[in-house]
């Protein structure tokens, strides 16, 4: 099997044209955004991240995976344990299932895990992810260094807290 190296997700240092200067974005004397002009950037940037390593190897992982018949069933199985258990959960813990049902989930996952094409798979997505929050937080930054920047990061990392003023994030947005 065929296999595509996966890319350092710390390098993810592309040389994005976001903005030759401000100075691009001006009409007249007053200081407008020229929306076309910004979604063709944005267009651009897209297009790079279309032709980047992480996003081809992401569809190369992808194909593997949704032609892979075993993988296929372990989907369907994992279908029916996740809808099991969201019956189940209704209830909570005291469900007579509940304690079972999750245990079968868990299981079915782990056995999807065990593919290597499913863990490349995720591998690959997560390489994409990166490189998109790392394309958004340096647009964000660009504007201002307190613009919170959405992650699938379940942890997040620095950035406003947007926690009620009981920080000391010096954002300016905790109350």
């Amino acid at each position: 099997m065929e296999t595509l190296p996966l890319s350092d997700p710390a390098a993810h240092e592309l040389d994005l044209p976001l903005y030759e200067s401000f100075d691009s974005f001006e009409s007249g004397d007053s200081t407008s955004l020229d929306m076309g002009q910004l979604l063709l950037r944005a267009y651009d940037i897209g297009d790079l991240v279309n032709q980047s390593a992480e996003v081809a190897e992401y569809a190369y992982w992808k194909t593997v995976v949704d032609e892979h018949e075993q993988v296929r069933e372990l989907v369907k199985k994992f279908a029916k344990a996740k809808e099991l258990f969201a019956d189940c959960e209704r209830f909570g813990r005291f469900h007579p299932d509940y304690h079972a049902a999750k245990d079968k989930v868990k299981e079915v996952e782990a056995q999807l895990n065990g593919i290597e094409c499913v863990s490349r798979f995720k591998a690959a997505e997560q390489a994409v992810d990166d490189l998109l929050l790392a394309i958004a937080t340096e647009i964000a930054g660009a504007v201002s260094e307190t613009i919170k920047v959405p992650s699938n990061d379940p942890l997040p990392k620095g950035g406003g807290c947007g926690g009620g003023g009981s920080c000391s994030c010096g954002s300016g947005g905790c109350g």
